[in-house]
Formats: structure tokens, C-alpha cells, sequence
């Protein structure tokens, strides 16, 4: 057999973890390889194999499950010949900020019990750059017994690569198979075996990074820009409101401007961009590097919360609402509009704050069909009620919220009421920033 590529027939694919990453991953491989989907999560198992997925991005095809192409498992054992290992395992922060890299090191354990020599290892969690090289594969050298091939002498071992996931969840528009991939490797023979899987399933551009380190940076700085230019807007919408300007009028003439970046103030969550800034920030520190942007940033993004709790309060005030004896509604639970996904929302502190302060506070979010991984002092409403809210808060302008009428946001209100339209998403005659 070459050690160039793995003949078609040989590949066997192991994908671990199936959330909003992995599973899109392994569909689409299984289209032209046999896949094994892994996750320790047994329920999200069992509803894939009943062909749903609770995140609601991806359609399972019943056939390739029963054609055996797809394999979704909770069972270590099932990994089992697999001669690829895809990682797609959340990357989170503790509580301190600093990386949780708790699920990466724990994927390197398992996948160390069953890799061979001329198997292939790619990371796709985010990670701070180095962690690929300097924590996944010490762990995979030590526990297999192994060595990773890191030059082109042809000697025993495995090949590592590292290819950042680009998923959008709620995207209908930019998707994994038109999305531009990068890869990269720390051997050449490891980057064309990459390149060459990955080019099986992506339309766009598969893009060789000739390092993983640089492949690492490219990635985490696409999120960190952003937390940083959405900052930037929060900032501008806290000034411009004490001039008493509005902040999304002044974006739009100067975004006229050809080279103006058009990003929105707003309430900033998910398990990116509200976490990457965090893995940046901790490997500056380690190199000694005071990264006062990226961590002042992530802080004006945090508080942004505060920001929208006091111009609510300001408009009540001015309105004579008073807000202990108010049923305040919240539209929208997502970290941002048009998805499901919960992970770091900030609209949790906005309930926090009215739980305390209103007389009653409920969350309306037509996406969110379960609460099970909700906190249990929560409570999704199917309905929002009649004529029984004073204030009403619209945080995330899904598709399905803007679709309402002005005549239906009469029916739920109480005469004397507010609407806060955060993002200006209703172009209606309502508060905002």
C-alpha cells in the first residue's frame, strides 16, 4: 500500500463528537466512506439513530444508516478499526477563563486505544495555537506507544493534522461543503492525505497550511476579530446614546463608506466568539504578551447585558412603567438569531435581573423545542399570553418573531407598555440602543 494515500476502500472514518461540528462531518463523509459517529452523550445517540437531530442544522439520510455507511455509537469499542480520526469536541472556558481542555484530552485518551501505524489524526476544535502539537500529541505518543511521522523519511508511525472547523449555526447560506477548508499537517505526506479526504466533500477552495500552528492562529483570529469589532459598536451605542443618537442610523450612512466594516452592537454569546478571545489572551500571556485589546473587548462584550437592562429601565422611567409591578417578556433564549443554540447566551442574565426585579418575567423562543438542557428555574413558554405584558424585550430577531405583526404585539401588550427592538430588527417605531 502507498504511504501517499489511503486507498478508498481502506478509509474508515471515525468522527468524535457529533455536535454542531461533527455531525455535518460525518454525514458527509459517509457519502463516500464507511463513518463511525462517536459521542459519549447516549440520548444525542439515540436520536440520531432515530434520524433527528436535536440542534436542527443537519437532515440525516436514513439510507446510509442502513446501508451500514454510518455508524452513530456511544461505545468506545466501535472505533475499532478505524484508520482516520476526525476530533470535533467543544473547546470551552472554566469559570476563571482560562481554556477547558478537559474533552480534548479525554478524546486523545480514547483515540490513543485504537490508532495503528499510517493512521491519520486531525484536530478541528478551536484551540489556542501550539495546543495541537504540544498537549494532543504528547498525549497520543505516550498512551499509543507511538510515534507521529513529522518528516519525510517514511519511518512507523501515524500522521497529525489540524483543520479548523468553520461551521455557522443557523447559516442556511455558508454551509461545510461550500465553506472554504483549511488543512495542514506537520509532515507533507500528513497534508496530502488531508487535502485529499477533505477534497471529497468540500465544493470550495481546500486550502494547505503548511503549518499547524499558523492553521491554529488563522482560525481563532477570524472569532477574535469579530468579538473586537462588535466591542467596538457596543462602545459607539453606550456614547451615542447619551447624546441621545441612534447608534444603528449612524452605522448605516457610514457603512455608505466602501471600506467601513458594517458589524452591529449587541449581545455577544456561543461557544465561539465569546470564547476564543479567552484561548488567544492565555497564549499571549504565556509568551508574555499583555493582550489589553482582545481581553478589554471580551469585556465590553460581557457587560453588554447592563447596558440593555439600564436602557430598558431609562424607558421605563420615562414611560412610568413601573417595573416591580410589570410581566416583562423576553423574545428570544438562542445566543443569536435563526438558531437553537443556547451555549453562553447572555439572554440568561437579562431573566437573571427580571427574575428578581418584575413582578413575573417569561422567555418566548419558537426554536427552542426543549428545555431539558435549559436550567430548571427556566421556562420556555409555547405562547406568549394576551394583553399581560408591560414591557417587552425582543433580544433575538429569529425569523419567526420578526413574522409577527404589529397587530400581535398589541394583542400581547397591556396598553400602557414598552417594545425594546435591541437590534432595530422590526424597523418599527419602537426603543432600541
Amino acid at each position: 500500500m502507498s504511504r501517499l494515500l489511503i486507498m478508498k476502500t481502506q478509509i474508515k472514518i471515525a468522527v468524535i463528537g457529533l455536535g454542531y461540528v461533527g455531525l455535518p462531518l460525518a454525514i458527509e463523509f459517509s457519502k463516500h466512506y464507511f463513518v463511525t459517529g462517536y459521542d459519549i452523550n447516549k440520548n444525542r445517540i439515540k436520536s440520531l439513530k432515530k434520524y433527528k437531530d436535536n440542534n436542527n442544522e443537519v437532515k440525516i439520510n436514513k439510507n446510509f444508516l442502513k446501508q451500514n455507511k454510518l455508524n452513530f455509537t456511544s461505545y468506545a469499542k466501535d472505533l475499532h478499526g478505524s484508520n482516520v480520526f476526525i476530533v470535533c469536541v467543544p473547546t470551552p472556558i472554566f469559570k476563571s477563563t482560562k481554556p477547558d481542555l478537559r474533552n480534548l484530552v479525554s478524546a486523545c485518551h480514547l483515540i490513543s486505544k485504537y490508532i495503528k501505524i499510517n493512521d491519520l489524526i486531525v484536530f478541528e476544535s478551536t484551540v489556542y495555537p501550539s495546543t495541537t502539537e504540544n498537549v494532543c500529541l504528547k498525549i497520543l505518543e505516550k498512551k499509543s506507544k507511538l510515534k507521529c511521522i513529522t518528516a519525510n523519511d517514511f519511518k512507523e508511525g501515524f500522521y497529525l493534522g489540524y483543520s479548523p472547523e468553520r461551521i455557522n449555526p443557523g447559516d442556511l447560506n455558508h454551509h461545510l461543503s461550500n465553506t472554504a477548508k483549511l488543512v495542514s499537517s506537520n509532515s507533507s505526506i500528513g497534508l496530502k492525505k488531508i487535502y485529499s479526504l477533505y477534497k471529497k466533500i468540500i465544493k470550495a477552495d481546500v486550502i494547505k497550511v503548511n503549518s499547524i500552528q499558523i492553521c491554529e492562529s488563522a482560525k481563532i483570529i477570524e472569532n477574535v476579530q469579530r468579538d473586537v469589532n462588535i466591542a467596538l459598536m457596543n462602545e459607539f451605542s453606550k456614547i451615542f446614546r447619551k447624546m441621545n443618537l441612534n447608534v444603528n442610523e449612524i452605522i448605516k450612512y457610514a457603512s455608505t463608506k466602501w471600506n467601513f466594516l458594517k458589524f452591529y452592537p449587541g449581545l455577544v454569546g456561543g461557544h465561539c466568539i465569546g470564547v476564543d478571545p479567552y484561548y488567544l489572551a492565555h497564549i499571549a500571556k504565556k509568551n508574555k504578551i499583555d493582550p489589553r485589546l482582545i481581553i478589554s473587548g471580551r469585556k465590553i462584550n460581557d457587560k453588554m447585558y447592563l447596558q440593555v437592562i439600564k436602557r430598558v429601565s431609562d424607558i421605563c422611567l420615562s414611560q412610568n412603567i413601573n417595573i416591580s409591578k410589570s410581566n416583562v417578556l423576553l423574545m428570544g433564549y438562542a445566543f443569536k438569531e435563526n438558531c437553537s443554540d443556547i451555549r453562553n447566551t447572555q439572554i440568561i442574565k437579562i431573566f437573571d435581573y427580571y427574575k428578581k426585579y418584575a413582578q413575573k418575567v417569561e422567555i418566548y423562543d419558537p426554536l427552542i423545542k426543549s428545555t431539558k438542557e435549559i436550567k430548571s428555574r427556566i421556562e420556555i413558554i409555547k405562547k406568549p399570553k394576551q394583553k399581560y405584558y408591560s414591557i417587552v424585550l425582543v433580544l433575538v430577531p429569529h425569523k419567526q418573531i420578526l413574522a409577527l405583526t404589529s397587530k400581535y404585539i398589541d394583542k400581547i401588550t397591556k396598553p400602557r407598555s414598552i417594545i425594546f427592538d435591541l437590534k432595530n430588527a422590526f424597523k418599527r417605531n419602537y426603543f432600541s440602543l
